[in-house]
Order: C-alpha cells, then sequence, then structure tokens
C-alpha cells in the first residue's frame, strides 16, 4: 500500500471506531513521522495531514527545515530535557510530554507565548515509562496555577506494547476518568479536554475509549 492509502485506512478505522462509540467529536490524527525520513514526512503531508510529530530536537529542526507549509502543526512527543527545550518549545504547537516541574519551570522561562500541553501519565506504572501517576496528576496540575506559558489541554499516555485489548480498554479508560475529573475542577490554565493516547496497535481501542488525538507512525508508512 501506498502512505496515501495507508493515512486513508487509518482514517477509515477511526471513523470507524468513532461510530461504533456513538462519538461525533473530532479525533486529530498525528503522524508521527521519527524514525522515517524527509521524502516520506513529506508524502504524509501531501495527503491533507497536517499535524506531524517528532521525538527528538534534531529529527524535529531536520523535518520543519523541509517541510515549511504554514498550515502544519508540529508536536513534540519525546521526553524533553531541560537543557534542550530552548530548541524546541517556540517551533511547536503542542507537547505531549509534560510530566515534571522541572520542565514547566523551564518552559515557563523560554517561552514566548502559552504552550498548549499535554501531562503525561503513566498509568500502567511500568518502570521503564515516564510520566506521573494517576494518583499524581491532580496535584501537579495545580501547582501549575502560576505558570503563565503552560496550558493544560489534555492528557496523555502509552500503553504497554503486551497489553491485550482488555488491558488495553481498562488503562484508557482510566486515562479518560481522570481527564474528566481534571476538566471538572474548571482551572482556566487546564481546560483538559483531551486524551492523547493510542498508536499503530493500539489507536482502535483509544479512540473507542475516548481518544481525541491518536498518534501514528508504523501504520502510514508500512
Amino acid at each position: 500500500m501506498t502512505i496515501a492509502e495507508n493515512v486513508q485506512h487509518v482514517q477509515q478505522t477511526i471513523t470507524a471506531a468513532c461510530a461504533a462509540a456513538g462519538r461525533t467529536d473530532t479525533v486529530t490524527l498525528v503522524a508521527v513521522t521519527k524514525y522515517h525520513t524527509v521524502a516520506e514526512a513529506q508524502a504524509v503531508a501531501a495527503t491533507g495531514l497536517v499535524n506531524l510529530a517528532e521525538n527528538r530536537p534534531e529529527g524535529l529542526a531536520e523535518k520543519q527545515a523541509a517541510l515549511t507549509a504554514p498550515e502544519l502543526q508540529w508536536h513534540f512527543i519525546g521526553n524533553l530535557q531541560k537543557r534542550k527545550v530552548k530548541q524546541v518549545i517556540n517551533k511547536i504547537a503542542y507537547l505531549h510530554s509534560l510530566d515534571r516541574l522541572s520542565l514547566a519551570t523551564e518552559i515557563e522561562k523560554r517561552a514566548l507565548r502559552p504552550i498548549d500541553c499535554f501531562v503525561e501519565v503513566n498509568v500502567s506504572g511500568e518502570a521503564s515509562k515516564s510520566g506521573l501517576s494517576l494518583a499524581e496528576v491532580e496535584p501537579f496540575i495545580k501547582s501549575l496555577a502560576d505558570f503563565t506559558k503552560i496550558h493544560v489541554v489534555g492528557l496523555m499516555t502509552m500503553a504497554p506494547i503486551d497489553a491485550d485489548e482488555t488491558a488495553l480498554h481498562g488503562l484508557f479508560k482510566q486515562l479518560r476518568l481522570k481527564r474528566d475529573a481534571i476538566a471538572q475542577l474548571r482551572l482556566p490554565y487546564a481546560p483538559c479536554h483531551e486524551l492523547s493516547m493510542g498508536m499503530t496497535r493500539d489507536y482502535r481501542i483509544a479512540v473507542l475509549e475516548g481518544a481525541t488525538f491518536v498518534r501514528v507512525g508504523t501504520a502510514l508508512f508500512r
């Protein structure tokens, strides 16, 4: 299949999952271009996708230099080191990996405008993954009240690679419920209406459980 055919297939899967869940809201497909060439990223953008994601500052810089269309929305989805915040933060539309106060402090220092952020949550509790525990989410978000450059649009998680469908439904549901609880706080700096969850192997289940952003790479390029 071509990249265009892959994109169409993923979009159809998202549409079908929304219908199955009785959803009428929008799910944003974020094309994860990390590990892929500039030419492949250009091919994805040529299909009309405007949301592209990288996980390293170097990859972001390379792709942005080649893809300059003003409508493109760049997402940073990797762990962002404090010393590299200044290389990234004013070049992206969304950060999907806010997980510590020291990072928020550096963003506050370097950002030229409020940055739309997803707070990263380690729902499964895997030692190998970054992110806050579910119990830490609310205190962390409340600690951001005085940060003028942090705008918490939602929560993000990555499911274990070996989780079965039942486990995936449970993990994604837990994040949705936590998102709902934060949204009910009605914090002006943290509306928290969005859910960034679901990758190639599990984005359909994530959509069934309420994902509003799915981060898909392999399924677009294979």
